[in-house]
């Protein structure tokens, strides 16, 4: 049977990984709504349903932002917590 802080130190370092994770997922989002505007912005600038899209587009890039920030949060702080 494992002690408690070996089980511990899995627990956290398997929530640190998953955190690093969603961090790089929110990235790839964000990099990937950012470069759906531009190609909006060039390509279809005068097209209504891509203006539409371009504004929901807005929306998940703020979203994601924000999603990111808090994960980065909670990453930093399982680390700190590893340091012990």
């Amino acid at each position: 049977m494992l002690n408690l802080e070996t089980e511990r130190l899995k627990m956290l370092t398997d929530a640190h990984e998953y955190r690093q994770r969603e961090v790089m997922h929110h990235q790839i989002n964000i990099d990937n709504y950012a470069l759906a505007l531009e190609e909006i912005a060039e390509k279809h600038p005068e097209e209504k349903v891509m203006l539409e899209f371009a504004n929901q587009l807005r929306n998940l890039l703020a979203s994601s932002i924000v999603e990111q920030a808090k994960e980065i949060i909670m990453r930093d702080v399982i680390a700190k917590q590893l340091e012990y």
